[in-house]
């Protein structure tokens, strides 16, 4: 689906690298289909270096040659890149935000045209090819749109559609969130194999091994977690003893509290952020 198409990445940082990254090693595309711009040359020469994509300092460049354009810049930055380059822009072209906060009425009220438009939230395993990745398709966006979308993020991780409104602030407080979650569980984990008796390094390695598995086991088997569960907790055992203790503590209620509190946290700075958005956008009018 990306074979033939020219795609251009304004921004080529820790999530720009992620996605060159997984694009050409996944073969997804071909580095020559590839160009990507950042003010950091130091950055560019490595990204060439390792990638063999091509490089530039000049977004319009990226934006003209581009006919998938991925904006990858920072949230505070987004309002500013998009009227530099906004010239370059038309129908042709699909435009993917991955600016945390920025829905797309505020990128589209910043660029005044009707266009197509993708906004799109990785996460941070986007680093290890494992993201879970959120997409939401602006008004001028087709089906085919949010196919390349998905076939651009597929390649660090999975994807899902959503309705951008009250869901893309779910998705933050789930999966955005969600590895700071499991990295506390994860470290709690290991300190109670220390506490046991385990060194540290060993009991850190067994709690992350076990998290990788039992998520790839859920992935790969399509069970039910509650299925799963019970058939590691059998009768009168272990695990029904540590669940017992879990569910004293609170674990689920905790767990959806937490998700609900960064899901509103999110929209409080979603709003904050269209707010600065449309008033930077005003002042440089």
């Amino acid at each position: 689906m990306l074979q033939e198409k020219k795609i251009g990445f304004i921004g080529s940082g820790n999530m720009g690298e992620a996605l060159i990254s997984g694009l050409v090693l996944s073969k997804a595309t071909k580095p020559e289909n590839i160009i990507c711009s950042d003010i950091a040359e130091d950055l560019l020469e490595e990204i060439q270096h390792k990638y063999r994509v091509s490089t530039t300092t000049d977004n319009i460049e990226v934006a003209k040659k581009s006919e998938i354009i991925v904006y990858a810049t920072k949230p505070q930055i987004l309002g500013s890149v998009l009227k530099e380059t906004a010239r370059a822009l038309d129908q042709s072209k699909l435009i993917i935000s991955i600016a945390a906060g920025v829905p797309l009425a505020a990128i589209a009220s910043g660029l005044g045209k009707e266009l197509r438009l993708i906004r799109v939230m990785p996460n941070i395993c986007a680093f290890v090819k494992e993201s879970a990745t959120a997409i939401a398709a602006g008004e001028y966006a087709s089906k085919d749109d949010v196919a390349l979308a998905r076939a651009i993020f597929d390649s660090v991780g999975k994807t899902v559609f959503i309705q951008e409104n009250i869901l893309m602030d779910a998705f933050t407080g789930l999966s955005g969130s969600g590895p700071a979650y499991i990295f506390i569980i994860v470290e709690a984990m290991a300190d109670a194999g220390v506490k046991m008796g385990l060194s540290r390094k060993d009991s850190l390695l067994l709690s992350t091994q076990t998290v990788l598995g039992a998520a790839k086991l859920l992935l790969e088997s399509k069970e039910h977690p509650g299925q799963l569960k019970d058939r590691v907790a059998s009768p009168g055992g272990t695990a029904i003893a540590g669940i017992h203790t879990l569910e004293q503590g609170g674990l689920r209620t905790t767990m959806i509290n937490a998700i609900e509190s960064a899901t509103k946290r999110s929209k409080e700075l979603g709003e904050m952020m269209v707010k600065d958005f449309i008033e930077n956008n005003k002042k440089g009018s």
